[in-house]
């Protein structure tokens, strides 16, 4: 019996040896992804394909410094407060190394807090809103898409070039909706000081009352609009919009509308020349985005949707910055990030040192109604890297003073 206690305490003993070391100490790196998988599945179900495209990539080659990756997912059902439970749990329970994720901009501040209050590291594919980098951003996180200004920035431009004196502006109102159209109205107005902004239609995210809102425009009589919303808001909006007239001489400038998980549901709907942010899948001839179409395709059988490469992408960083920092104690991955270059679809980007931000880019053209199908024609690739769609360094350093 003395041998047989022994025995079992050795046991005992050396499964809560094992029940102790961290994940990536027994082969294996766990990436923690918190997101609203299911009240956005347009943007979300590609994204996870593509994520699980990279997590492949990565363990064909022998993993991170001989680690698999594997990837532990949670639903936030889109609530901030369900967001950092989840965060919570991956991290107490599920021992994860990295946090990531985020669609809405809202729960990715919320994840935001999470990681400055723990002191854990955080990258965030998704959201959008100004605040995740800038205003508010924290030591632990880091962002790969570029944010509301930075896609204003791209837009306006050719906003200014309309010569349209009278905007009305339409948008989601939470987070991202507010900071995509500060970053506009902003930077419109000290490109054409004139401008008048004659009527705001702040919308209840997924619940817009599409006839209202756009009688409530076209009411105002404006010479362009510009709007914000999107998924199933934007399909409503279009719908009610071409029913009514309201598009007809008049120039929209919109966010998001040009990504195919947006554009495709439109069919026969789809607008004709919108000038839009987006990603023209089908003409990107660079050999970095025809690996990854070519890969892609091989393994699901459909064509890519933005998501597919914010996914592809946050995992590959994710990935670099853990290499690179040879660990994933959380103030190395900050180290490693600062400056961390990635391989992308869209080409090398750079997590900026100074405001966390990637440098990935966005395309921007017009939106064309081709036999019934949306697609982007005349666009251009902004990269994010052009000091042109950054705010100056002087205020991204005041805005990160508590940083």
């Amino acid at each position: 019996m003395k041998h047989l206690r022994l025995a079992f305490s050795a046991v005992s003993l050396a499964a809560l040896t094992v029940a102790l070391v961290p994940a990536h100490a027994q082969g294996v790196i766990k990436i923690g992804e918190v997101n609203s998988y299911k009240a956005q599945p347009a943007f979300l179900e590609p994204y996870k394909k593509g994520m699980e495209l990279a997590v492949d990539e990565i363990n064909a080659k022998g993993g991170i410094d001989g680690k698999k990756v594997e990837l532990v997912m949670r639903d936030d059902n889109a609530n901030p407060g369900d967001a950092v439970r989840m965060a919570e749990e991956l991290v107490s329970r599920e021992k994860v190394d990295i946090l990531t994720g985020a669609f809405l901009s809202n729960t990715g501040l919320a994840l935001a807090d999470f990681a400055k209050q723990k002191k854990f590291f955080y990258l965030a594919g998704e959201p959008l809103t100004d605040k995740m980098t800038w205003q508010g951003g924290n030591q632990y996180t880091f962002r790969l898409r570029p944010g509301t200004y930075m896609q204003a920035a791209m837009l306006v431009p050719e906003a200014a070039k309309l010569k349209k004196k009278r905007w009305a502006l339409v948008y989601p109102n939470y987070e991202y909706g507010q900071s995509a159209v500060a970053a506009f109205k902003q930077l419109l107005k000290a490109a054409q000081p004139d401008v008048e902004f004659v009527a705001e239609q702040a919308t209840p995210l997924g619940k817009v009352d599409a006839g209202s809102v756009v009688q409530a425009l076209a009411d105002a009589k404006p010479d362009a609009i510009f709007n914000v919303l999107f998924a199933a808001d934007l399909s409503k909006f279009v719908r009610e919009g071409n029913t009514r007239g309201l598009f007809k001489g008049r120039t929209v400038v919109s966010v998001l509308t040009g990504e195919p998980e947006y554009m495709d549901p439109l069919k026969d709907e789809a607008p004709d020349g919108w000038i839009v942010t987006g990603y023209p899948w089908y003409g990107i001839k660079t050999a970095e985005h025809k690996a990854f179409l070519d890969a892609y395709q091989a393994k699901f059988k459909d064509y890519p949707r933005l998501g597919s490469v914010v996914g592809y992408s946050m995992i590959h960083s994710a990935a670099a910055g853990i290499a690179k920092a040879k660990s994933t104690e959380p103030d190395k991955l900050v180290a490693a990030f600062k400056g961390l270059q990635v391989d992308s679809p869209f080409g090398k980007i750079t997590y900026r040192a100074e405001d966390h931000q990637s440098t990935m880019g966005a395309f921007v053209g017009k939106t064309k109604n081709d036999g019934g199908k949306g697609v982007m024609v005349d666009y251009v690739y902004y990269d994010g890297a052009d000091a042109r769609f950054q705010p100056p360094a002087a205020e991204i350093k005041k805005s990160r003073a508590s940083d």
